[in-house]
Protein backbone atom coordinates (compact mmCIF):
# COMPACT_ATOMS: atom_id res chain seq x y z
CA UNK A 1 0.00 0.00 0.00
CA UNK A 2 1.41 3.40 -1.13
CA UNK A 3 1.56 5.67 2.36
CA UNK A 4 3.41 8.48 1.22
CA UNK A 5 4.80 10.80 -1.26
CA UNK A 6 6.38 14.12 -1.64
CA UNK A 7 7.38 16.31 -4.19
CA UNK A 8 9.29 19.65 -5.01
CA UNK A 9 9.00 23.05 -6.68
CA UNK A 10 8.96 21.76 -10.30
CA UNK A 11 11.76 24.04 -12.08
CA UNK A 12 11.02 25.17 -15.21
CA UNK A 13 14.46 23.77 -17.26
CA UNK A 14 13.71 20.58 -16.04
CA UNK A 15 14.12 17.27 -19.13
CA UNK A 16 13.11 14.29 -17.95
CA UNK A 17 11.23 12.68 -14.55
CA UNK A 18 13.34 9.88 -13.96
CA UNK A 19 11.60 7.01 -12.30
CA UNK A 20 13.65 4.85 -9.95
CA UNK A 21 12.60 2.21 -7.98
CA UNK A 22 14.30 0.49 -5.08
CA UNK A 23 13.88 -1.64 -2.89
CA UNK A 24 16.45 -1.63 0.16
CA UNK A 25 19.70 -0.94 -1.99
CA UNK A 26 20.72 1.97 -0.58
CA UNK A 27 24.09 2.23 -1.67
CA UNK A 28 23.51 1.68 -5.11
CA UNK A 29 20.79 4.12 -5.03
CA UNK A 30 23.00 6.43 -3.86
CA UNK A 31 25.46 6.24 -6.58
CA UNK A 32 23.14 6.37 -9.34
CA UNK A 33 21.42 9.45 -8.41
CA UNK A 34 25.07 11.03 -7.79
CA UNK A 35 25.99 9.90 -11.32
CA UNK A 36 22.83 11.89 -12.84
CA UNK A 37 23.58 15.06 -10.83
CA UNK A 38 27.21 14.29 -12.10
CA UNK A 39 27.56 13.02 -15.91
CA UNK A 40 24.17 14.66 -17.02
CA UNK A 41 23.81 17.63 -19.36
CA UNK A 42 20.43 18.71 -18.26
CA UNK A 43 18.54 19.34 -15.12
CA UNK A 44 16.23 16.45 -14.52
CA UNK A 45 13.16 15.55 -12.26
CA UNK A 46 14.13 12.58 -9.75
CA UNK A 47 11.83 10.39 -8.60
CA UNK A 48 12.50 7.83 -5.94
CA UNK A 49 9.68 5.02 -5.07
CA UNK A 50 10.68 3.46 -1.80
CA UNK A 51 9.78 0.18 -1.05
CA UNK A 52 10.12 -0.90 2.15
CA UNK A 53 13.19 1.19 2.74
CA UNK A 54 14.22 -0.54 5.86
CA UNK A 55 17.55 -0.37 5.23
CA UNK A 56 18.41 3.69 5.81
CA UNK A 57 16.35 4.32 2.34
CA UNK A 58 13.48 6.26 3.50
CA UNK A 59 15.37 8.35 5.54
CA UNK A 60 17.88 9.46 3.35
CA UNK A 61 15.63 10.29 0.03
CA UNK A 62 13.79 11.98 2.53
CA UNK A 63 16.85 14.32 3.30
CA UNK A 64 17.58 15.23 -0.39
CA UNK A 65 16.45 18.54 -1.58
CA UNK A 66 16.29 17.70 -5.30
CA UNK A 67 14.46 13.84 -4.83
CA UNK A 68 10.82 13.83 -5.25
CA UNK A 69 9.42 10.09 -4.30
CA UNK A 70 6.51 7.93 -3.03
CA UNK A 71 7.06 5.28 -0.65
CA UNK A 72 5.70 2.11 0.56
CA UNK A 73 5.96 -0.04 3.57
CA UNK A 74 5.93 -3.34 1.84
CA UNK A 75 7.33 -4.04 -1.20
CA UNK A 76 5.08 -3.64 -4.04
CA UNK A 77 7.04 -4.57 -7.02
CA UNK A 78 8.18 -2.66 -10.19
CA UNK A 79 5.27 -2.11 -11.78
CA UNK A 80 3.04 -0.36 -9.00
CA UNK A 81 5.83 1.46 -8.10
CA UNK A 82 6.53 2.92 -11.50
CA UNK A 83 3.03 3.61 -11.59
CA UNK A 84 3.03 5.51 -8.32
CA UNK A 85 6.58 7.63 -9.19
CA UNK A 86 5.12 8.16 -12.71
CA UNK A 87 2.10 9.90 -10.75
CA UNK A 88 4.53 12.73 -9.63
CA UNK A 89 6.49 13.12 -13.15
CA UNK A 90 6.17 17.39 -13.64
CA UNK A 91 8.28 17.06 -17.19
CA UNK A 92 6.94 15.76 -20.83
CA UNK A 93 9.29 12.92 -20.54
CA UNK A 94 9.32 9.96 -18.28
CA UNK A 95 12.85 7.71 -18.13
CA UNK A 96 12.64 4.37 -16.31
CA UNK A 97 15.96 3.69 -14.57
CA UNK A 98 17.41 0.86 -12.76
CA UNK A 99 18.29 1.50 -9.01
CA UNK A 100 21.94 -0.19 -9.77
CA UNK A 101 22.93 1.93 -13.04
CA UNK A 102 25.18 4.14 -13.58
CA UNK A 103 24.80 7.29 -15.97
CA UNK A 104 27.68 8.22 -18.03
CA UNK A 105 28.46 11.70 -19.26
CA UNK A 106 26.56 12.55 -22.06
CA UNK A 107 23.89 9.57 -21.40
CA UNK A 108 20.92 12.09 -21.22
CA UNK A 109 21.93 14.83 -23.55
CA UNK A 110 21.89 11.64 -26.50
CA UNK A 111 18.54 11.18 -25.92
CA UNK A 112 17.79 15.03 -25.95
CA UNK A 113 19.54 14.74 -29.47
CA UNK A 114 17.57 12.18 -30.97
CA UNK A 115 14.58 13.06 -29.71
CA UNK A 116 14.82 16.78 -31.75
CA UNK A 117 16.00 14.62 -34.03
CA UNK A 118 12.72 12.27 -34.53
CA UNK A 119 10.53 15.92 -34.69
CA UNK A 120 7.34 13.60 -32.67
CA UNK A 121 6.34 11.73 -29.73
CA UNK A 122 5.42 8.17 -31.44
CA UNK A 123 8.65 6.63 -30.66
CA UNK A 124 10.20 4.72 -27.42
CA UNK A 125 13.91 4.90 -26.90
CA UNK A 126 16.83 3.24 -24.77
CA UNK A 127 20.46 3.77 -23.53
CA UNK A 128 23.69 1.62 -24.32
CA UNK A 129 23.87 -0.46 -21.45
CA UNK A 130 27.83 -1.48 -20.45
CA UNK A 131 28.11 -4.19 -17.84
CA UNK A 132 29.87 -7.13 -16.77
CA UNK A 133 30.33 -10.79 -18.45
CA UNK A 134 27.16 -9.88 -19.86
CA UNK A 135 26.25 -12.47 -22.77
CA UNK A 136 23.71 -10.25 -24.57
CA UNK A 137 24.57 -9.39 -27.76
CA UNK A 138 23.10 -5.61 -27.71
CA UNK A 139 25.10 -5.03 -24.79
CA UNK A 140 28.42 -3.78 -24.46
CA UNK A 141 30.26 -6.50 -22.73
CA UNK A 142 33.46 -4.91 -20.20
CA UNK A 143 33.75 -5.15 -16.72
CA UNK A 144 33.99 -2.06 -14.43
CA UNK A 145 33.23 -3.63 -11.17
CA UNK A 146 30.36 -6.09 -10.58
CA UNK A 147 29.82 -4.38 -7.07
CA UNK A 148 30.35 -1.27 -5.39
CA UNK A 149 33.22 -2.31 -3.54
CA UNK A 150 35.09 -3.57 -6.57
CA UNK A 151 33.61 -0.41 -9.07
CA UNK A 152 36.25 1.43 -10.87
CA UNK A 153 34.89 4.62 -11.81
CA UNK A 154 37.78 6.56 -13.17
CA UNK A 155 38.41 3.93 -16.13
CA UNK A 156 34.64 3.56 -17.18
CA UNK A 157 34.79 7.46 -17.14
CA UNK A 158 37.78 7.52 -19.50
CA UNK A 159 36.78 4.34 -21.77
CA UNK A 160 32.85 4.22 -21.73
CA UNK A 161 32.44 5.58 -25.27
CA UNK A 162 35.99 3.30 -27.41
CA UNK A 163 33.77 0.33 -27.56
CA UNK A 164 31.84 0.30 -30.58
CA UNK A 165 27.83 -0.49 -30.67
CA UNK A 166 25.40 0.42 -33.27
CA UNK A 167 22.14 1.91 -32.72
CA UNK A 168 19.48 -1.34 -32.63
CA UNK A 169 15.92 -1.95 -33.09
CA UNK A 170 13.65 -3.17 -30.50
CA UNK A 171 16.30 -2.67 -27.27
CA UNK A 172 13.86 -0.95 -25.29
CA UNK A 173 14.64 -2.17 -21.51
CA UNK A 174 15.99 0.29 -19.01
CA UNK A 175 17.14 2.92 -19.09
CA UNK A 176 14.26 3.47 -21.73
CA UNK A 177 12.45 7.10 -22.20
CA UNK A 178 8.86 7.72 -23.57
CA UNK A 179 6.61 10.68 -23.95
CA UNK A 180 4.78 11.09 -20.76
CA UNK A 181 1.76 11.12 -23.30
CA UNK A 182 2.27 8.04 -24.56
CA UNK A 183 2.67 6.26 -20.88
CA UNK A 184 -0.61 7.64 -19.99
CA UNK A 185 -2.11 6.20 -23.33
CA UNK A 186 -0.79 3.08 -22.22
CA UNK A 187 -1.49 2.94 -19.03
CA UNK A 188 1.82 2.71 -17.51
CA UNK A 189 3.25 -0.87 -16.73
CA UNK A 190 0.93 -3.49 -16.29
CA UNK A 191 0.00 -4.70 -12.57
CA UNK A 192 -0.75 -8.47 -13.40
CA UNK A 193 3.25 -8.86 -13.86
CA UNK A 194 3.78 -7.45 -10.79
CA UNK A 195 6.23 -8.23 -8.95
CA UNK A 196 7.96 -7.47 -12.56
CA UNK A 197 9.21 -10.10 -14.76
CA UNK A 198 8.16 -9.49 -18.50
CA UNK A 199 6.82 -6.56 -17.77
CA UNK A 200 9.03 -4.78 -19.88
CA UNK A 201 8.11 -6.62 -23.12
CA UNK A 202 4.58 -6.41 -22.03
CA UNK A 203 5.07 -2.51 -21.92
CA UNK A 204 6.24 -2.52 -25.15
CA UNK A 205 3.30 -4.40 -26.73
CA UNK A 206 1.56 -2.13 -26.07
CA UNK A 207 2.99 0.30 -27.37
CA UNK A 208 3.19 -1.62 -30.64
CA UNK A 209 -0.49 -2.00 -30.26
CA UNK A 210 -1.24 1.78 -30.22
CA UNK A 211 0.76 1.94 -33.35
CA UNK A 212 4.14 3.07 -32.16
CA UNK A 213 7.07 1.19 -34.48
CA UNK A 214 9.47 3.36 -33.49
CA UNK A 215 11.58 1.48 -31.23
CA UNK A 216 15.89 2.26 -31.13
CA UNK A 217 18.59 2.37 -28.92
CA UNK A 218 20.92 5.46 -28.71
CA UNK A 219 24.55 4.18 -29.06
CA UNK A 220 26.02 7.44 -27.89
CA UNK A 221 23.73 7.19 -24.74
CA UNK A 222 25.70 5.00 -22.33
CA UNK A 223 24.67 3.57 -18.18
CA UNK A 224 26.77 1.46 -16.60
CA UNK A 225 24.72 -1.60 -15.17
CA UNK A 226 26.12 -3.79 -12.44
CA UNK A 227 23.33 -6.36 -12.99
CA UNK A 228 19.67 -6.94 -11.06
CA UNK A 229 20.57 -6.51 -7.67
CA UNK A 230 17.46 -6.46 -6.78
CA UNK A 231 15.44 -8.82 -9.07
CA UNK A 232 17.57 -11.66 -7.52
CA UNK A 233 16.40 -11.07 -4.28
CA UNK A 234 12.78 -11.76 -5.53
CA UNK A 235 10.02 -13.92 -5.79
CA UNK A 236 9.80 -14.21 -9.46
CA UNK A 237 6.62 -14.15 -11.16
CA UNK A 238 6.23 -16.58 -14.11
CA UNK A 239 6.22 -13.36 -16.92
CA UNK A 240 7.12 -15.90 -19.63
CA UNK A 241 3.50 -17.86 -19.72
CA UNK A 242 1.62 -14.30 -18.18
CA UNK A 243 2.77 -12.79 -21.57
CA UNK A 244 1.71 -15.87 -23.58
CA UNK A 245 -1.73 -15.93 -21.82
CA UNK A 246 -2.09 -12.15 -22.93
CA UNK A 247 -0.43 -11.69 -25.75
CA UNK A 248 -1.01 -15.46 -27.47
CA UNK A 249 2.85 -15.95 -28.60
CA UNK A 250 5.83 -15.30 -26.58
CA UNK A 251 8.16 -12.35 -25.99
CA UNK A 252 10.71 -14.27 -28.19
CA UNK A 253 8.62 -13.91 -31.02
CA UNK A 254 7.64 -10.50 -30.27
CA UNK A 255 11.08 -9.27 -29.92
CA UNK A 256 12.52 -11.36 -33.18
CA UNK A 257 9.69 -10.69 -35.92
CA UNK A 258 7.88 -7.46 -34.87
CA UNK A 259 11.02 -5.57 -33.19
CA UNK A 260 13.96 -6.93 -34.21
CA UNK A 261 15.75 -6.59 -31.12
CA UNK A 262 19.29 -6.40 -31.43
CA UNK A 263 19.45 -5.79 -34.97
CA UNK A 264 21.54 -2.51 -36.78
CA UNK A 265 19.10 0.02 -36.68
CA UNK A 266 17.07 0.54 -39.97
CA UNK A 267 13.90 2.80 -39.38
CA UNK A 268 10.55 2.01 -38.64
CA UNK A 269 9.87 -1.59 -37.53
CA UNK A 270 8.01 -3.39 -39.82
CA UNK A 271 6.71 -7.29 -38.65
CA UNK A 272 8.56 -10.50 -40.20
CA UNK A 273 7.00 -13.48 -41.55
CA UNK A 274 6.64 -15.66 -38.55
CA UNK A 275 7.39 -18.95 -39.51
CA UNK A 276 5.51 -21.90 -39.73
CA UNK A 277 7.23 -24.35 -36.52
CA UNK A 278 6.97 -20.64 -34.42
CA UNK A 279 3.45 -20.10 -34.92
CA UNK A 280 2.32 -23.67 -34.19
CA UNK A 281 5.02 -23.81 -30.55
CA UNK A 282 3.08 -20.16 -29.84
CA UNK A 283 -0.30 -21.54 -30.08
CA UNK A 284 0.75 -24.98 -27.97
CA UNK A 285 1.91 -22.63 -25.13
CA UNK A 286 -0.90 -20.15 -25.31
CA UNK A 287 -2.92 -23.43 -24.97
CA UNK A 288 -1.10 -24.83 -21.59
CA UNK A 289 -0.43 -20.62 -20.34
CA UNK A 290 -3.74 -20.76 -18.31
CA UNK A 291 -2.19 -23.50 -16.36
CA UNK A 292 1.70 -22.67 -16.51
CA UNK A 293 0.78 -18.45 -15.88
CA UNK A 294 -1.06 -19.25 -12.29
Amino acid sequence: MITEHNTHEPKENEMFSILIPTWNNLPYLQLCIASIRKNSTYTHQIIVHINEGNDGTYEWVRQQPDVDYSYSKENIGICYALNAAAQLAATSYILYLNDDMYTCPGWDSALVKEIERIGHKYYFLASTVIEPNTKISYQINKNYGQDLASFNEDMLLKEYMLWPKNEQMGVVWPPNLVHKDIWCLAGGYSTEFTPGMYSDPDFSMKLWQMGIRLFKSVSESRVYHFGSKSVKRVKRNNGYYQFIAKWRMTAGTFNKYYMQTGTPYSGLCTPRSVPFFVRVKNKWKYIISGYKST
